[in-house]
């Protein structure tokens, strides 16, 4: 039965389009804003369809803007998407597969038939397996989502802490002002406490530092708890990058660098850029732009590489 309403769950987040830049309309004129819908498939590995424009009104779901401009196939009464330009969801070699999507870097709690469009949203729809993580709260190939659009229109304050990084976290902050977000509230308080349910955080740091947090902490015990596919040793020292299946295919030492965001329950997501020690993190703070961002779940840096998570297991990837 769990699995069941997994698999209904998932189909809820489903539909997608690849690319499509939509400019939101009111009664009288265009607001300025514009609303992005990327489909791809294999966390992001591949993208799907064309790049295709078009305008909506304020107010229409993602489902009847989506549906407008790509072949859709659905289930349950049009609720669930069950196919999209004829890749559809269930089994991929004996392992289940489904379409999500997320909104702004942020994945969608409701399925596409009732979420409204609002000005600036970044919609990003997925076609993956899913053994290894039922859920993915958090995303960072949306960025500089969703510190600007936000969330439901809404834009989120914006809380930098610092844990030992001053020099990384001055780079965090010019990266986030480069890309026009400004109101920044930078802290040093302790790791010790959760979020609140209204603060986007980003944490800066080494992982021995960073895993204070009891957010951050979840990427320790894996994408099942994190929604992130790569998972740190207690003492930082290690960062383990996983396949798609959860299986480590990779590991790095010194040097090695990661951004990835994650969120527990309904407080907002928490976003980490740490590394095994100050030149990771380094190194992952440098990484904080759109173009080396773009549609990854998380990115490691390793040797000033970049490295796509989840990691494609050599010889089966790029």
């Amino acid at each position: 039965m769990r699995r069941l309403l997994l698999v209904l769950l998932a189909a809820v987040v489903m539909i997608g389009a690849a690319g499509a830049a939509i400019g939101l309309r009111t009664g009288s004129g265009k607001i300025d804003a514009t609303v992005t819908t990327t489909v791809t498939r294999d966390f992001g590995a591949e993208s799907i369809g064309g790049e295709p424009k078009q305008d909506t009104h304020q107010g229409d779901t993602v489902m009847r803007a989506l549906q407008r401009d790509y072949e859709v196939k659905t289930r349950y009464g049009g609720g669930f998407v069950q196919e999209i330009e004829g890749l559809s969801g269930g089994r991929e070699n004996g392992r289940p597969v489904d379409w999500f999507y997320y909104v702004n870097g942020i994945e969608a709690p409701q399925g596409a038939a009732q979420r409204r469009i609002s000005p600036g949203d970044q919609i990003w729809w997925d076609r993956h397996v899913w053994p290894a993580a039922q859920r993915i709260p958090a995303v960072v190939g949306s960025f500089p989502e969703p510190f600007l659009a936000g969330s439901g229109g809404r834009r989120i304050p914006v809380q930098l802490l610092c844990e030992g990084a001053g020099h990384s976290c001055s780079e965090v902050e010019g990266r986030l002002g480069d890309a026009a977000i400004t109101s920044v509230s930078r802290s040093t308080v302790p790791l010790t406490g959760g979020q609140g349910k209204e603060v986007l955080r980003v944490i800066v740091g080494p992982w021995s530092q960073v895993r204070a947090d009891p957010v951050a902490r979840t990427i320790e015990e894996g994408p099942q708890s994190s929604g992130v596919y790569a998972r740190f040793s207690s003492d930082g020292k290690r960062l383990d990058l996983l396949d798609e299946l959860g299986q480590g295919v990779r590991t790095l030492h010194a040097g090695g660098g990661l951004i990835a965001a994650t969120a527990q329950q309904d407080q907002q997501p928490t976003w980490v850029i740490t590394g095994t020690d100050t030149v990771g993190v380094d190194a992952a703070a440098a990484a904080l732009q759109i173009d080396r961002l773009k549609r990854h779940f998380a990115l490691a840096v390793a040797a000033g590489r970049d490295v796509p998570v989840p990691t494609a297991a050599p010889g089966t990837g790029p």
